[in-house]
C-alpha cells in the first residue's frame, strides 16, 4: 500500500516535496498577478452607467475568486497522463491558476480533465500513468502518496484521503474537494438536465455532494446558471450557516440559501397545528382543494353584456361570453393571468359586432373597448381579483365554502379539521401557522406562476411534506433538481416512506436514484451503535457500511441522576484537550441547564439554537437535538437518548432523530445517560 512519505522511494526523487512546493508557491505567484491584473481594470470605461456598475460588480466578483487563503495549497493532486501530445502533467486544484501566457500551473477540480484524478483505476487508468496526492499542513505540502495506475499499483484505503477525512475541524463544515470518491464524483458531475435522488446513509457525504455539484454545474454551464440561478433548501439556519462555507472556498459566492421556512416567506409564523392537522395539511391532497377554491370563484355568464359606443349600444349574448370564459379556464394558464385576457376577449367579441355592421374603426379600438368601464365592470364581476391569503382565510373560516372546494376529496371529519374553531375577522388578523406556509405557497403560484431557477439543491428532503414538496419542485419548474437526504433520518410525522413518492410530489416522475452506502464521515463503532436502532424505525433498510481503518471511540456512560449535568462536564472537559470540534447534544428541554453548568465549570462553549445562535467559531457547541441534522462535529457528546426519542410525537420518529444524533461525530461519541437506553438501542 502507498503510504505518504516526505523520503526517496522507487517511484520518486528523495526531492519531490520540495519540487511540488517550489510549484505551489509558482502558483502563487501567478494567482496573484492574475488578481493584480483584474484588480487594475477599470469598469469606468463602460458605455453607460447601468453597464459601468455591471462591470463594476463582475470584476468584484472576479476579484474575490483570486484570493488565496494562504492555510490551504492552490492544488491537493496531480496526475501525470499519456495523451496524443506526449506526456503531460496535470495539477488538480480548487480554481484555475494559469500562467502569463495562459498555459494551465493548476487546473480546476471540475475541469474535464481532473474527471480522471477522482475516477481512474487500473482497470480503467483512462490515460493517467501516475496519480499523486498531498498531505497538507497549514498551507504547506507535508507528505505524498503516489498511484502508478499501468502498474496496478493502487489501493481503496489511502492514508492521506483518511488522514484528511479525520483531520480536526471547527467552525463550518469544510470542502470535499480532495477527497470525493469515484460514485460521489459520478453524481458531481451528472448533466444540468438530470435530476438526481441521492439516498446517502450517515457519513456518505451527500450533502457536500450536493454543494459540489452546485460548483461544477455553476462551472460547466456558467452562462445559463448565471441567468437562471442555482438555490440550496437546507433544513434550518444552523445547517445553513454550518455549510456556508463550501461553496466560497469553491470560488462560488452565487448561490443563494434558504430553508424550507424562508423560501415560503408568505407571512410570519404565528399559530401551531397539531400533529393531525398538520399532517392534513401537508397532505398532497390539499392541492386539489386549493385549486378548486381558486377556479370556483370564476362567474357564470347568465346576463348579456352591453357595451355603449359612440351612439350605439352593443350587447354581447350570456353564451358567447360564456365560451370565452371556458376558453380561457381550458388554456391551463394561471388565473390571474386569465383574469388578464378576460376584457381583452370580451372586446374581441364587441368588435365582431361593429365589423359585422359595415364598420371597421381602426386598430386602437379594441384595447379602447377593453379598457371602457362597462367591459372592466363585467369581467370583474365574472372573474374576481384574488389573493392567496384571502382565500385561504375563506376556506379556514367558510364551512360552505371548505365543503364546496373540498367535494370528494376530503372527508367530513377532515375538513372539520381545517377549519378554525375561532376564525379570524380578516385576512391580515389570520394567524398563520408554518403547515399554512406551503397552502399559501401553492395558492399563489395558482394565482401568478411561480419564477423557475436553473437548478435547486434539496437536502434533508425526506422530512418535507408533500405540499413543501411541490413548493420546492415549483421553483426548478424549468430547471433541475439534486435532491439529497436518508429515508432512516426522517424525524417528521410526515417524513416520506418512498423517493419516488418525494420526487413525484417535486414533479420529477422520471429521475436518477442513486444510493451511497459507504460511510466516510462516521467512525465503524458509532455507525454500527446507532445502527442498532434501525429494525425498529426503517425495517428493511440496509446498514450503511463505515471504510475508514480508524474504528473511531465509542463510550456509554451511565450516570446517577444528580450528576448528569457533572458526568456532561467531564466528558467534554476530556474531549477539550485534543484539537478540533466538540458537540453537545441533548433534548431541546435540558439546554439552559446544561449550559449553566459548563458556565459553572468555565467551558466555553457556543449555542446554536435559534435564541442564542452566533457567528462566532467556538470549539465546544451546545446544540438542540432538534436541529442536529446535518452538523457534524469531531466529537459528540450525546445527553439522554431516552428523553431526545421521547420528545417526538410518535416512537418511529423519536428513534429516527436519535439515530440522526447518534451519527453526528466523526472521531469519538460519548453517551451519558441517566435514564435507561432505549430498548432498541440497549439490545
Amino acid at each position: 500500500m502507498p503510504t505518504p512519505t516526505a523520503e526517496p522511494t522507487p517511484h520518486a526523487p528523495g526531492d519531490v516535496l520540495a519540487r511540488e512546493q517550489a510549484h505551489l508557491e509558482r502558483a502563487r505567484d501567478e494567482l496573484r498577478r492574475m488578481r493584480e491584473a483584474t484588480e487594475r481594470l477599470d469598469a469606468s470605461t463602460a458605455a453607460d452607467a447601468f453597464n459601468a456598475a455591471y462591470l463594476d460588480l463582475v470584476l468584484a466578483r472576479r476579484v474575490a475568486s483570486l484570493q488565496d487563503d494562504p492555510r490551504t495549497t492552490l492544488f491537493f493532486g496531480r496526475i501525470d497522463c499519456r495523451t496524443e501530445h506526449g506526456a503531460e502533467t496535470f495539477h488538480i486544484g480548487r480554481r484555475h491558476v494559469s500562467d502569463g501566457r495562459g498555459d494551465p500551473v493548476v487546473v480546476d477540480w471540475r475541469a474535464p480533465i481532473s474527471t480522471a484524478f477522482y475516477r481512474a483505476s487500473p482497470a480503467e487508468p483512462m490515460g493517467v500513468e501516475l496519480r499523486r496526492r498531498f498531505g497538507v499542513d497549514r498551507g504547506r505540502l507535508t507528505a505524498y502518496e503516489d498511484e502508478r495506475l499501468t502498474r496496478g499499483d493502487t489501493t481503496d484505503h489511502s492514508a492521506i484521503l483518511a488522514a484528511e477525512i479525520e483531520r480536526p475541524r471547527s467552525g463550518p463544515m469544510r470542502d470535499i474537494v480532495s477527497t470525493i470518491q469515484p460514485e460521489q464524483d459520478e453524481i458531481v458531475r451528472s448533466d444540468l438536465a438530470t435530476s438526481i435522488c441521492v439516498q446517502g446513509a450517515p457519513g456518505t457525504g451527500k450533502t457536500a455532494v450536493g454543494l459540489h455539484r452546485a460548483a461544477w454545474l455553476l462551472y460547466s454551464f456558467r452562462t445559463q446558471l448565471d441567468r437562471s440561478g442555482v438555490l440550496v433548501v437546507g433544513p434550518n439556519r444552523a445547517f445553513l450557516d454550518h455549510i456556508g462555507a463550501v461553496l466560497p472556498s469553491l470560488g462560488e459566492v452565487r448561490v443563494r440559501h434558504a430553508t424550507v421556512d424562508t423560501l415560503l416567506d408568505h407571512g410570519r409564523v404565528r399559530a401551531e397545528d397539531d400533529t393531525a392537522v398538520a399532517l392534513l395539511k401537508g397532505d398532497a391532497r390539499m392541492a386539489e382543494v386549493l385549486r378548486a377554491a381558486v377556479w370556483r370563484h370564476v362567474g357564470r355568464a347568465t346576463e348579456p353584456m352591453v357595451v355603449p359606443r359612440g351612439s350605439r349600444r352593443w350587447r354581447v349574448p350570456a353564451y358567447e361570453v360564456q365560451d370565452e370564459v371556458e376558453a380561457l379556464v381550458r388554456r391551463g394558464v394561471r388565473y390571474s393571468a386569465a383574469r388578464e385576457l378576460l376584457p381583452q376577449r370580451l372586446a374581441h367579441l364587441v368588435m365582431l359586432q361593429i365589423e359585422r355592421s359595415g364598420d371597421f374603426p381602426g386598430d386602437t379600438a379594441q384595447d379602447a373597448i377593453a379598457r371602457s368601464a362597462p367591459v372592466r365592470a363585467y369581467a370583474k364581476d365574472l372573474w374576481p381579483v384574488l389573493d392567496a391569503a384571502g382565500v385561504l382565510h375563506r376556506l379556514f373560516s367558510d364551512p360552505a365554502a371548505l365543503a364546496d372546494a373540498a367535494h370528494g376529496v376530503l372527508t367530513d371529519e377532515e375538513q372539520a379539521m381545517l377549519l378554525w374553531d375561532r376564525p379570524a375577522r380578516t385576512k391580515g388578523a389570520a394567524r398563520w401557522s408554518r403547515a399554512d406556509l406551503a397552502l399559501l405557497d401553492e395558492l399563489t403560484d395558482l394565482l401568478d406562476r411561480t419564477p423557475s431557477l436553473g437548478h435547486v439543491v434539496l437536502d434533508e428532503a425526506q422530512d418535507l411534506s408533500p405540499m413543501q414538496l411541490r413548493a420546492v419542485g415549483r421553483r426548478a419548474s424549468t430547471g433541475s433538481l439534486t435532491v439529497l437526504g436518508d429515508i432512516a433520518q426522517g424525524t417528521t410525522p410526515w417524513a416520506t416512506e418512498s423517493w419516488d413518492t418525494a420526487m413525484a410530489h417535486l414533479g420529477r416522475d422520471r429521475h436518477e436514484l442513486v444510493t451511497l452506502d459507504r460511510g466516510f464521515r462516521v467512525p465503524g463503532l458509532v455507525i454500527d451503535f446507532a445502527a442498532r436502532l434501525l429494525p425498529s424505525m426503517a425495517p428493511g433498510l440496509g446498514a450503511p457500511r463505515s471504510v475508514r481503518d480508524n474504528p473511531g471511540r465509542l463510550e456509554v456512560l451511565a450516570a446517577d441522576p444528580s450528576r448528569r449535568s457533572a458526568a456532561v462536564v467531564d466528558a467534554v472537559r476530556s474531549m477539550t484537550g485534543e484539537p478540533g470540534s466538540v458537540g453537545v447534544i441533548a433534548p431541546d428541554a435540558f439546554l439552559d441547564a446544561l449550559s449553566n453548568a459548563l458556565e459553572r465549570a468555565e467551558v466555553r462553549h457556543g449555542r446554536l439554537d435559534a435564541e442564542h445562535g452566533d457567528d462566532e467559531d467556538r470549539q465546544v457547541e451546545l446544540v438542540p437535538a432538534s436541529i442536529a441534522k446535518g452538523l457534524e462535529f469531531d466529537r459528540v457528546v450525546v445527553v439522554e437518548p431516552a428523553a431526545i426519542a421521547a420528545a417526538e410525537p410518535d416512537e418511529r420518529t423519536g428513534l429516527r432523530r436519535l439515530y440522526v444524533v447518534l451519527t453526528r461525530a466523526v472521531s469519538a461519541l460519548t453517551v451519558v445517560h441517566a435514564e435507561p437506553l432505549p430498548e432498541a438501542l440497549a439490545g
